[in-house]
């Protein structure tokens, strides 16, 4: 075998580990729902941390998590959707007057693509092991304030967004 073919094979190996490494850390996504403008836009090129959560590790409130849904897409495949963490285990979220009340305080969202809420929630206590979420355009988002979508488990969570990579005017960590 000449020096040539081993070079090469050298470095095809390398390169198969190195992105069998990369995949198992990170993974490009694109999105495809509105439902987190303006922070996220349909085409929007994406890298979610696939191991943000793992062990003890828990999604904070304002993180964007990519996760399995119950909603299926045409093929019957169970969606994944991208939303905002909003509750976390144990929080009383209210929604009134187009407001989102965590504990009974009023909680700030300069992020809204509208700037309020639709929709009512009255007093509704996350329960354990489980998170609140919704989408940045509340008028469009199909999220925690419905029962298709209800509170999501830490383990139906695929990983965390971190970073916007395209469109390149727009890349940012997330």
């Amino acid at each position: 075998m000449s020096d040539f073919v081993k070079s090469l094979i050298k470095d095809i190996i390398g390169a198969a580990i190195l992105t069998a490494v990369v995949i198992s850390f990170v993974r490009p996504t694109i999105v495809k729902q509105t439902s987190m403008q303006d922070t996220l836009n349909p085409n929007d090129y994406i890298i979610m941390y696939r191991r943000a959560y793992s062990g003890d590790k828990e999604p904070k409130r304002g993180d964007i998590v990519i996760f399995k849904s119950e909603l299926q897409d045409e093929n019957g495949k169970n969606k994944l959707l991208i939303k905002r963490v909003i509750g976390l285990p144990g929080d009383k979220i209210t929604i009134n007057d187009g407001k989102v009340y965590i504990n009974d305080k009023e909680y700030d969202e300069s992020y809204l693509k509208d700037g309020y809420t639709t929709g009512s929630v009255n007093n509704f206590k996350v329960p354990k092991g489980e998170y609140f979420v919704m989408g940045d355009n509340r008028v469009v988002s199909i999220d925690s304030r419905y029962s298709e979508v209800g509170c999501i488990k830490k383990d139906a969570i695929k990983g965390r967004a971190v970073l916007r990579l395209f469109p390149f005017t727009k890349i940012k960590k997330l």
